[in-house]
């Protein structure tokens, strides 16, 4: 087995490797992948030496979590360190032959609400211990407290969009609810994944948050979290963990076809700044990749990176690029052409 360094998240304790194991390729976002498929990945990911596994139950409707903890609860528990999310229940739809799990491909046949409240916490939590095969996570993240809380529809009924939903994490007892278990010893850390810049402060404000998982924010192909998220964390030594170090796809798939920017159709813009960092790579020898894997691990607060994976190959070509040799001049050149700001860390 290969060893990758490992990192302290904030002031929890807890080291993980660095190279951690994104979950949502198992819940099928992308495509479909067979039980077969999904069980050899994971299994890649610890002989690779990949030691901190991130799920959700939102994957797939709970696909994800079922199929890292089929694979994980065989390990002895000190091997491995995991996160899981809450914020979501899930439950039987009213029509079970006519539910979509859109937009995850064949993802388990249950509906979801969400729910930001003391009992909508703990249920979140142990149902995710049930799913997953084992008594203890180590990471619990509030999930998703961003611009999908503003529809209007079955899934938040009740909540009160953004607003509503901290509301419900204060004076609705579900962040005493968390403090609770991270001061019993249950978890060892509690924190929220943010998909926009500008919430870290937010939350920092309100709450006493160990780490926030950033999905968008700070990769190679954009950096908004520097002007606040970051040395925000920085100064308080929180963790951060960053996921979509690929950007969501287009940074691994190019913008050929059908890529995609932020779980979105690639604008101009970013097409045309990919570009221009694949003709910086192209100069230095540099697998854009490799590249965008070891870009945000410059931060003195980041502890991870857990980029998603469907297969072996995804597993082990990651392992692979984490070690590839990136000369300085890259970065410089990338700095001096526009192309990642002049204020990133980098070597």
């Amino acid at each position: 087995m290969a060893i990758i360094e490992k990192r302290i998240v904030g002031d929890t304790g807890l080291s993980v490797t660095k190279l951690g194991f994104g979950g949502v390729g198992l819940g099928q976002r992308v495509g479909p992948i067979s039980e077969r498929q999904a069980e050899d990945t994971l299994r890649a990911a610890l002989d690779a030496g990949i030691g901190y596994f991130d799920t959700s139950p939102w994957y797939g409707h709970c696909l994800s979590e079922h199929r890292t903890g089929y694979v994980l609860r065989t390990q002895p528990r000190d091997s491995f360190a995991l996160s899981t999310k809450v914020g979501r229940l899930f439950f039987r739809p009213e029509n079970p032959d006519h539910f979509s799990t859109a937009p995850w491909h064949d993802g388990l046949p249950f509906d979801y609400r969400f729910d930001y409240t003391a009992e909508g916490i703990r249920r979140s939590y142990e149902d995710s211990l049930h799913r997953l095969g084992v008594n203890r996570v180590d990471l619990l993240f509030v999930h998703d407290l961003d611009a999908r809380l503003e529809d209007d529809n079955r899934h938040t009924s009740g909540v009160g969009g953004i607003a509503g939903a901290i509301e419900q994490l204060d004076s609705g007892g579900g962040w005493q609810e968390l403090a609770d278990m991270r001061a019993r010893g249950e978890i060892s850390g509690i924190g929220f994944g943010i998909n926009d810049p500008g919430f870290i402060p937010r939350f920092v404000e309100r709450f006493d948050p160990d780490m926030f998982l950033v999905a968008m924010p700070y990769t190679l192909m954009d950096q908004p979290a520097l002007d606040v998220d970051l040395p925000l964390c920085a100064e308080n030594n929180i963790g951060i963990v960053i996921g979509s170090v690929f950007s969501s796809g287009i940074v691994a798939t190019g913008h050929a076809g059908q890529a995609v920017y932020g779980y979105k159709p690639a604008p101009t813009d970013v097409v045309v700044k990919l570009d221009g960092i694949t003709a910086v790579c192209v100069r230095h020898s540099v697998s854009i990749r490799a590249a965008a894997l070891q870009f945000p691990l410059f931060h003195s607060s980041v502890a991870a990176i857990i980029p998603g994976a469907m297969a072996p190959e995804h597993v082990t070509e990651n392992a692979a690029l984490l070690t590839q040799q990136i000369p300085a001049d890259f970065w410089a050149e990338l700095k001096a052409e526009g192309l990642i700001r002049t204020d990133s860390p980098t070597p």
